[in-house]
Order: structure tokens, then C-alpha cells, then sequence
């Protein structure tokens, strides 16, 4: 595609950007809770239904052949999409699952009583959680690294943390409140001087600029494909291959033997040794279809729409008096949560739904960080370059009067 793409044809590839709500044009700025999806993209997975349903690697007739096809088809784009090799992607319902594999068939078979597993202030609870039931069984410890004012992450005392007691760090390439975007190959590069494994949660970074994964030097790296235009139910957890030959299965089942005795099994090669049962294969085949999407674009010509559209988003939101922006960090993503002084997020929310506009409000999966911060909850705004500048005039319109309605 050009380097000045037309964003209105671009828009209108969304089928559900053309809805009302409320009897009001559909603003949709929750896209870092989900992305909607491009007609190729439903077409894909509504083909897949009508013409190839099978399952994969378990028959030689045309339709499982083609069902194959489309779901090692899908791991062969999304390892090129992030520089991967084939054999170091594991396809998975998500970053949650991703995470949990990390978790439970790296970390768990390794880490000794009192070893540290070091995350980040920031991170969502998908990348907290499966640690925390990890060292309870193993006897680690969770240690946190703390924010500068701004949102950005404490450089210097993760430096100082980085010692010999940690085994693990896990943290986000990209806030889901804050919208800070860690410098990810500068961190994973310092942790490996030191021995350390590092864990990268890419769900808010892979949908929105370039990532290569040999070059952030990471040993894990996670991501959701309905973030990034894919069916819901479709990730990716890219591993090192050595680290995914020495780990054990996470799940037992078909697709990830070789063979079964009642003596013993024999696990197939990784990755498909952590694929377990049927996988969403439609939903593959749509994910390979969204990856293709966001390639003809250009993943440059989308992270600079975006950062064009947060800029509008945040100057007009400062003009607004009350409201209090999170996360102010230099490097950030087109994700602005914010709160109005004296109104609740969830009667914010829910008013400017009213005026058709879909904002998310809550705790973000992300409660550590909203005690930090000090609030209970906040609205998210969140951005795709599918949006706007007319959406985000119409969004303070919007949000103009529904401030008035709560005053």
C-alpha cells in the first residue's frame, strides 16, 4: 500500500463501523480490549465454514488436507509477521494461555524456594496471576518493579533488581492503561547478560507497530489475535526453540504425542507438543487473513496514523477541565485512560454508550496498577487506525455533554 494509505477506504472494510447505537453513529474506541475485524477477515474464517471444515493431521481426504493447510499455513504468516522461526510457534487461545504455558512448563519444573520472579507495576493480571500460583507451589517470590510519575517504568531500580536471585522477568511491551510502551530490547538485552529469562506480554504492541522478536532478544514473547483483527479464541506464544525442546507438555491429549502405550507416551516435536486437541482452526485461518490485512497496510503507516490520532485525542482531552489523564510516558501507545473529578467511569461509560460511543471502564484487568495510581476505576479510551479525527471531535462532543448530564 501506498505511504499515505486512504483511511476512509480503510474504514469502510469494517462492517460493523457502519452500525448505530443509540440511534447514533458507532464511535468505537475500545480497541485495546478488542479489535473489530475487516470484511477479509470474516470472509476468511466464513470460507473456511462453507468449503474446507475438517479437522487437521487426522485424515488424507481433500477437506482435512485443506484444513491442515490453512491452520500450518497460519503459523507460517504469523512467525514471519514477528520474525520467528516456524518451529518457535506454539498456537494457542491467547496470551492468557501463553503465559500460563510459560508458567507452568518452564517456570514451574525450575524455580527453587527463594528465587525471584521479578514483574512490572504495569502489567495486566494475565501476566501476574499465573506467577503467583507458580511460587506458591515452588516456594519463589514475586518482586515488583515500581513507575516514574509519568507511566514509565523505573529504569534504575530495575537495574538494581536484576541481581542473581532473579530467574524470571515478565513484563508488558505495551500498557493496557497507561499506554507505555517499554523499551523491551534494551530490557531483555540486560537480562540476558545476567542469566535471566525473559517473559514479554506483546498483546497491546503486535496490532500496533513492528515486532521481531530475534532482534528484542526476548526468550518468550505472548500475543491474542483478536487484538490485532483475528477471531477471538487465536494467540501466539513464541518460545526459543531450546527452551520449547526442554520443557514439558502443559496439556496431554491428541495432536501432541508421537505415540501412546499404556507403558508410556511418546510427545510429538514442539511445537505441536503443546497443542492439544482440536484447535480453532477457522479462527486460524482468519487470524493468517488479519496478519495479511495488516501487512498490505504497512505496520509503519499504522503505528503513525495512530500516534497522529492519540495526539488529537490527548490535546482536546487537556482542554477539558477536571480530567485527569494516566500515563503521560514519552514512548505511548494510542491508549488514554482518564478520569473526570466527582463522576464514576462506570456512569461515564455507560451515558456516552448512550451517545453511541463505546468507551471501556473499569479496573482494566489490572488492579495493582489502579491502587498506584490511586483511583478505583477509570474510562479507557483506546484507538485503531480505523478511527478518526471526526470520531474523536464527536467523542468530545460527546463526552462534553454527558459531563454537563453528570455535573
Amino acid at each position: 500500500m501506498s505511504a499515505n494509505p486512504d483511511w476512509s477506504a480503510i474504514r469502510a472494510q469494517f462492517p460493523v463501523l457502519d452500525r448505530r447505537v443509540h440511534g447514533k453513529p458507532l464511535i468505537y474506541f475500545d480497541s485495546a480490549n478488542t479489535a473489530q475485524k475487516p470484511e477479509s477477515v470474516i470472509a476468511t474464517v466464513d470460507r473456511f465454514y462453507r468449503r474446507h471444515n475438517a479437522n487437521v493431521s487426522r485424515a488424507v481426504h481433500t477437506l482435512g488436507n485443506e484444513a491442515t493447510e490453512a491452520y500450518e499455513g497460519a503459523r507460517t504468516a504469523l512467525a514471519r509477521f514477528i520474525g520467528a522461526r516456524n518451529d518457535e510457534i506454539v498456537l494457542c487461545s491467547g496470551t492468557t494461555f501463553a503465559l500460563n504455558v510459560v508458567a507452568y512448563c518452564w517456570a514451574l519444573p525450575r524455580l527453587q524456594e527463594g528465587e525471584v520472579i521479578l514483574v512490572t507495576r504495569m502489567e495486566h493480571h494475565a501476566n501476574i496471576v499465573p506467577w503467583q500460583l507458580v511460587a506458591q507451589r515452588c516456594g519463589a517470590r514475586i518482586e515488583v518493579v515500581e513507575l516514574l510519575a509519568d507511566g514509565s517504568l523505573d529504569l534504575d531500580m530495575l537495574r538494581a533488581k536484576l541481581d542473581g536471585r532473579v530467574k524470571l522477568l515478565a513484563l508488558s511491551h505495551t500498557s493496557n492503561v497507561l499506554g507505555t510502551v517499554n523499551p523491551v530490547r534494551d530490557i531483555c538485552r540486560l537480562a540476558r547478560e545476567r542469566g535471566i529469562i525473559t517473559v514479554v506480554d506483546g498483546s497491546q504492541a503486535v496490532p500496533h507497530r513492528s515486532v521481531d522478536v530475534k532482534e528484542l532478544a526476548c526468550d518468550f514473547y505472548a500475543f491474542t489475535g483478536h487484538k490485532m483483527l483475528g477471531p477471538t479464541g487465536t494467540g501466539v506464544l513464541f518460545a526459543r526453540r531450546e527452551h520449547l525442546q526442554a520443557m514439558p507438555p502443559f496439556l496431554g491429549g491428541g495432536e501432541m504425542i508421537k505415540e501412546v502405550r499404556f507403558e508410556g507416551t511418546v510427545f510429538n516435536d514442539p511445537p505441536h507438543k503443546f497443542e492439544a486437541g482440536t484447535p480453532n482452526i477457522a479462527g486460524f485461518a482468519g487470524l493468517a487473513a488479519a496478519v495479511d490485512y495488516l501487512q498490505g497496510i504497512g505496520m509503519e503507516a499504522i503505528h503513525a496514523r495512530e500516534t497522529e490520532l492519540l495526539s488529537h485525542l490527548t490535546e482536546e482531552l487537556d482542554r477539558i477541565e477536571g480530567l485527569r489523564i494516566f500515563g503521560r510516558a514519552p514512548d505511548k501507545a494510542a491508549v488514554v485512560s482518564f478520569a473526570i473529578e466527582g463522576v464514576h467511569s462506570h456512569d461515564l461509560a455507560t451515558l456516552l454508550d448512550i451517545e453511541g460511543v463505546a468507551v471501556r471502564s473499569g479496573q482494566h484487568c489490572a488492579h495493582p496498577l489502579l491502587q498506584w495510581l490511586g483511583v478505583g476505576t477509570t474510562c479507557r479510551a483506546s484507538l485503531a487506525f480505523y478511527n478518526s479525527h471526526e470520531e474523536i471531535e464527536a467523542f468530545i462532543a460527546a463526552l462534553s455533554k454527558v459531563r454537563k448530564l453528570l455535573a
